[in-house]
């Protein structure tokens, strides 16, 4: 007796890629931290994407050559706390700031300038 094969297989059509975002359309989520590594490396980083405070600190850790773990016993607190520190959304307090300059051997910097007329 033969057996009949009635599996079907269904193929996903073939996509290009995304058309771009219209102008004046900014993302909402935020971009994974090698890819805004990247982006901002190149100079290709949109203005409004540049000041995740968590991404500037984790860049900052890196630069120091510190592990998650290292940089929380440098600054007394968990690795957890510094991944969380290290997200995009993070909301770090300028003590924080601080203590992770000096950590780093870094200068923390905050300034609030005039607009050019």
């Amino acid at each position: 007796m033969g057996t009949e094969n009635n599996l079907k297989v269904y193929r996903p059509r073939i996509r290009g890629p995304l058309p771009p975002l219209p102008p004046g359309v900014k993302r909402t989520r935020p971009r994974d931290y090698a890819e805004w590594k990247t982006l901002k490396s190149w100079g290709k980083l949109p203005p409004w994407e540049d000041i995740f405070p968590g991404y500037l600190l984790r860049e900052a850790r890196e630069r120091a050559q510190l592990t998650q773990r290292q940089m929380a016993e440098k600054l007394g607190c968990t690795q957890q706390a510094v991944a969380q520190a290290e997200r995009p959304r993070s909301n770090p307090t300028v003590a924080l700031l601080k203590a992770w300059a000096t950590a780093v051997g870094g200068d923390l910097e905050i300034a609030i300038r005039p607009r050019p007329a």
